[in-house]
């Protein structure tokens, strides 16, 4: 599965079109943010993909969690979102 990493400066419409291609050619996709700037961005990008597959009769679901990442001799935590597609059912 594929994993995205948001930062605080990453632009949401560039992130939420990397989704809403991931979606539509694998199904899912993990994305992960450290800080709360990050989650907030990756929020918003989540809420435009959701706007991108709209034509696609598709709808995502995420699934967040916490992680605990190594790197540099320190430890971070971080959140995962687990996000996978399913189609549109009629209203």
């Amino acid at each position: 599965m594929e994993t995205l990493r948001v930062s605080a400066t990453s632009r949401p419409n560039a992130i939420a079109g990397a989704i809403a291609a991931l979606l539509r050619s694998q199904g899912q996709v993990n994305i992960q943010a450290i800080g709360p700037a990050a989650v907030n961005q990756t929020v918003k990008a989540l809420a435009i993909a959701r706007g991108y597959l709209q034509d696609d009769a598709l709808d995502l679901f995420a699934q967040p969690e916490f992680v605990k990442l190594e790197g540099q001799g320190e430890e971070r935590t971080a959140l995962t979102f687990r996000v996978t597609a399913a189609r549109r059912t009629a209203p």
